[in-house]
């Protein structure tokens, strides 16, 4: 060959005796096929075959199954954000005409999701009590064709009967999907529960780092699985290949971090629990907590994030609370390494819960830093709110 065409193609090198424990980038749009035949079968290789880079290189397949195993599953997709995994199990089951149930507590991008773009496509959605439990019969029509959960809920943290939620769900044809962020697959997981998708935000927990946006969806149903993957093909969904090896990096240390974030932000739940009046303080893990019992039952452990209502007399000092943490950073997101206060407003978009939720809460996310220099920061935010 010349050497233009040299510089262009690389020589076979041989991997024998090379064995790396990092999974290797698998960068590629082309994928290669060694004859022509192979090429125009490329369909006929299914939903695990390698055809084009926008639907999956190794690097993202190692990821896949490395959730599907920790999800008990029997696939996963990966998707840009846990929104888009959360449109993508939405646009896949939803047709006009039907109605998808969503808890009051869901987080808030999937209200606007449902009221902006789903409703004006003629696909329906009304809003429940996420406390309704077996209840939730009741509101499960003909036209109802999926059910969202999210346990706990979004800010203030309600644990929801997951296993009453899917029985009643099924009984009457609807599939039940799950946002199981906050509790990752290691405390919490969806799909032994009966839930149909299982979906994370994988920003969080279990890339671990605050520096990239993906979702996943795991499934323990085959059928499913290639619904969904025909729904991103057609909307062009796709991961990149380096985002998917820093995930799996970060998966690599998420049940240490998890057990390490738990246990500070339990203990500082309980701190703040014993200075501040009753149900101020909102942690499943406290017994006094809504849904302690069933977190008990069903979770084996809690995530760092957790929230305080900031009551009425400390509301115009805390931007300066906020703002004099050391170690703490103010932003969105958690479930990285540094630790967040993040003051957020449910005020006016919620139809249950407690007359508190109007008042502000302060979402707390625990991250890796000594325990004390964070307790440092929240000391005097917390002495200012038991104030009177």
């Amino acid at each position: 060959m010349r050497d233009q065409t040299l510089c262009v193609r690389h020589p076979d090198v041989s991997h024998e005796g090379f064995a790396s424990l990092g999974t290797p980038t698998y960068r590629a749009s082309t994928i290669v096929f060694p004859d022509a035949q192979s090429y125009a079968d490329r369909k006929h290789r299914g939903p695990d075959g390698y055809s084009y880079g926008l639907h999956g290189t190794p690097t993202s397949r190692t990821l896949e199954a490395a959730l599907t195993g920790l999800e008990g599953g029997v696939r996963t997709v990966l998707l840009p954000s846990g929104q888009a995994a959360i449109a993508v199990i939405f646009l896949t089951v939803l047709q006009p005409g039907d109605t998808v149930l969503i808890p009051d507590t869901a987080y808030p991008p999937v209200r606007g999701f449902c009221e902006n773009f789903l409703a004006p496509r003629g696909v329906d959605f009304r809003i429940y009590d996420p406390l309704i439990g077996d209840g939730i019969a009741e509101l499960i029509d003909d036209t109802v064709k999926l059910v969202w959960t999210e346990s706990p809920g979004s800010t203030t943290m309600e644990i929801q009967d997951i296993p009453a939620i899917v029985k009643a769900a099924h009984a009457r044809g609807a599939l039940v999907g799950c946002d199981n962020t906050w509790a990752t697959p290691v405390y919490f997981k969806p799909l032994t529960h009966g839930v149909d998708f299982s979906m994370e935000a994988l920003t969080k927990y279990v890339n671990g780092h605050s520096d990239l946006l993906m979702g996943s969806v795991s499934v323990a149903d085959l059928p499913l699985h290639r619904r969904l993957k025909d729904t991103m093909r057609m909307m062009g969904f796709g991961v990149s290949p380096d985002d998917c090896s820093l995930v799996l990096r970060g998966l690599e240390t998420m049940a240490i971090r998890l057990r390490h974030a738990s246990a500070i932000a339990l203990d500082f739940a309980q701190r703040m629990e014993a200075r501040l009046p009753a149900g101020r303080v909102l942690h499943p893990g406290l017994p006094t907590a809504e849904g302690h019992d069933l977190w008990c039952r069903d979770f084996t452990g809690s995530s760092g994030v957790f929230s305080v209502i900031v009551p009425p007399h400390a509301e115009a000092a805390l931007p300066d609370l906020l703002t004099a943490a050391k170690v703490f950073s103010i932003g969105a997101s958690w479930g990285g390494t540094h630790s967040l206060l993040a003051p957020m407003s449910v005020a006016g978009s919620r139809q249950f819960g407690r007359p508190e939720y109007e008042q502000t809460i302060l979402r707390i996310s625990i991250g890796l830093e000594d325990p004390e220099d964070l307790w440092g920061d929240l000391e005097p935010i917390i002495a200012a709110f038991a104030e009177k």
